[in-house]
């Protein structure tokens, strides 16, 4: 499994990236007080299928466990990602909610996520949805040839203001294309846990910082899937599929609009 796409795949995966965020366009729009996490999953499913495309995390496996049910991970506030998709949980005005979705198409994977606001939500929870879009972004723009994996981590990381934000730490960003999760894995923060990657022309990479109101330590749940915070503060994800291009990242996955 090469970490180098060619172009032909990366065209590939700029398809699927379209119909990625198509998907997740139309959850986004569905999101309201009283509708379900199952009924945005049966939606974004629909726009998977009927393109062609075929949902990544449905049937997954992480280490052995059992397989995810759903085509989207959907967290809502103190859930941080990896909430499963097919609870007949209803939102509530004020909630904020994540929606993490992936899929194949020709034979190649894409993935992204937002969280997105139902109803009025605080200024607060906008502030939390809008730092972590922007740290996303941040560690897009390090995204260049000849630099490392840890500029991104470092763009990240000094975007974030950690007198009010935890930066989630147990969970990374990676390589995706040919696997659902590919190495390298890109931190959030600088540290000498993974290895500094060279960033090479052809690399496609997953950013998603994940951030809290509170601290920054996690735990599971009891499905064996749903990743929350310890101290029940709310959370945010947002992520996209980039192409490491010679002129510059490119964003595979357009990130749909949210109204906040």
């Amino acid at each position: 499994m090469s970490l180098i796409k060619t172009s032909e795949e990366i065209q590939a995966m700029r398809e699927g990236g379209a119909i990625l965020s198509r998907a997740l366009q139309a959850a986004v729009d569905a999101v309201k007080p009283g509708v379900t996490m199952r009924e945005l999953d049966d939606i974004a499913t629909k726009v998977i299928e009927d393109a062609g495309g075929v949902p990544s995390f449905k049937g997954y496996t992480s280490g052995g466990g059992s397989p995810f049910p759903t085509t989207m991970c959907i967290s809502r506030n103190e859930e941080v990602v990896h909430g499963l998709g097919n609870r007949e949980i209803a939102f509530e005005e004020g909630d904020i909610v994540g929606l993490d979705i992936g899929c194949w198409y020709k034979d190649l994977c894409t993935d992204m996520a937002v969280t997105v606001p139902v109803g009025s939500i605080t200024d607060e929870h906008r502030k939390l949805l809008l730092a972590t879009r922007e740290a996303m972004l941040a560690g897009v723009e390090q995204a260049v040839v000849g630099k490392s994996v840890r500029d991104i981590s470092a763009a990240i990381e000094a975007a974030i203001d950690q007198k009010k934000y935890g930066i989630v730490k147990s969970l990374v960003g990676h390589g995706v294309g040919h696997a659902v999760h590919e190495a390298p894995n890109v931190p959030n923060y600088v540290g000498k846990r993974f290895p500094n990657v060279e960033l090479q022309t052809g690399m496609c990479l997953a950013i998603e910082p994940m951030l809290t109101l509170g601290k920054d330590e996690v735990g599971t749940g009891a499905d064996g899937w749903t990743i929350v915070t310890l101290d029940g503060s709310w959370a945010a994800h947002f992520e996209v599929t980039i192409a490491l291009l010679e002129d510059g990242p490119e964003i595979l996955t357009p990130q749909p609009k949210i109204g906040f």
